[in-house]
């Protein structure tokens, strides 16, 4: 059984891969949703300021305060803008996440497939060595039987 050993360590190793690379996975698709929400939470705070903007310019506002919207609504627009970038930025390490979890997953199903193939093999090479082991013993006892008589 010495030649499972190294397989039975890389498989062991493969497994450690795998599961730092779905932790990893997890907090990246974690970040991804907090970068998304936030991006939705600054787009409806700037819908709410726009109509808040309508409503006072309905009922009738000074220029100094139209500007002071207008100039607060640009800056929503840049944070928006910056957490859109963010967002993708996100959905990008978030591929290659996936797509180095899915690596590790098949790396790890490939040392499985051997390491099964190997015991598929000692198991023939196991009945052989029980078939060879009856048919000697048959024989012996066939000889004693006809020695007998």
């Amino acid at each position: 059984m010495p030649s499972q050993l190294p397989l039975d360590t890389l498989i062991g190793l493969a497994k450690e891969s795998s599961d730092e690379a779905a932790r990893v996975l997890g907090r990246l698709n974690a970040e991804r949703n907090h970068a998304e929400q936030q991006l939705s939470m600054l787009q409806d705070y700037r819908q709410d300021y726009l109509e808040r903007l309508q409503a006072a310019m309905q009922s009738g506002m000074s220029a100094a305060d139209c500007h002071n919207y207008q100039r607060f609504i640009g800056t929503l627009d840049d944070a928006i803008g910056q957490q859109t970038a963010v967002l993708r930025q996100a959905d990008t390490h978030l591929t290659h996440g996936r797509t180095h979890w899915q690596q590790q997953q098949r790396r790890l199903n490939s040392f499985d497939a051997l390491a099964e193939r190997e015991r598929r093999a000692l198991a023939v090479q196991e009945a052989r060595r029980e078939q060879r082991a009856s048919d000697e013993f048959a024989s012996r006892m066939a000889c004693r039987q006809a020695e007998a008589y």
